[in-house]
């Protein structure tokens, strides 16, 4: 169980290729951006809350600081997770744990840090779990274990969110679906037009 907020990652390195290329969390989402909807909803849960991309910060329009990857070629989440570990090693070394969700997905659980805190147990790692299906970018690290995961990085060439997952023995904390699974992530333009119409159907989403 960990008592203290952790710091809050929005992982949004990545390139769009399903979604044409660009930003995605910059499309607009019942009448706000992906980013904004993400940053709203995890804000009241952690302490501080960062973004990782890449290139200009102030395209987003948020008040977040933009922690860009520190490894070449776009290497994935776990590299944006590695730049947000040295970040907070850097600038609030008495942070211990970081919670990631991806950038492209809009309905995370109001009940997403407290549920994964209460699960880490003596690892201090969690990630989600729904319908049985594993999502390991929205996961709780602790920021002890940068070091294994730059090496798992760098000497490895390992880019497999479940290997990190299961290589740091985090707990798996399951979630609902319905009426809309928590974890639906928008990768194409047609997922984009699907989650208008489960949040014109469930407002409260």
């Amino acid at each position: 169980m960990i008592s203290a907020a952790p710091a809050g990652l929005i992982l949004a390195g990545g390139l769009s290729r399903r979604m044409g290329g660009g930003d995605k969390g910059l499309l607009r989402l019942g009448g706000e951006t992906i980013l904004a909807r993400i940053a709203n909803r995890l804000a009241p849960q952690v302490s501080p809350l960062l973004l990782n991309a890449n290139g200009p910060a102030e395209r987003f329009g948020l008040a977040l600081p933009v922690v860009p990857d520190t490894l070449p070629n776009h290497p994935g989440p776990l590299a944006g997770i590695l730049a947000g570990l040295d970040h907070l090693a850097r600038t609030a070394p008495a942070t211990r744990f970081l919670l990631t969700v991806p950038g492209d997905c809009p309905f995370l659980p109001r009940d997403l840090t407290a549920r994964l805190a209460a699960a880490a147990g003596e690892t201090g790692a969690a990630y989600a779990v729904s319908g049985g299906r594993e999502h390991p970018v929205v996961g709780l690290w602790p920021l002890a274990s940068r070091d294994a995961l730059r090496r798992l990085l760098v000497e490895e060439d390992e880019r497999r969110m479940m290997r990190w997952a299961r290589h740091i023995g985090a707990a798996p904390v399951e979630w609902p679906q319905a009426p809309v699974d928590p974890f639906l992530n928008l990768n194409t333009p047609e997922d984009l037009i699907a989650a208008e119409r489960l949040l014109a159907a469930y407002p409260a989403l």
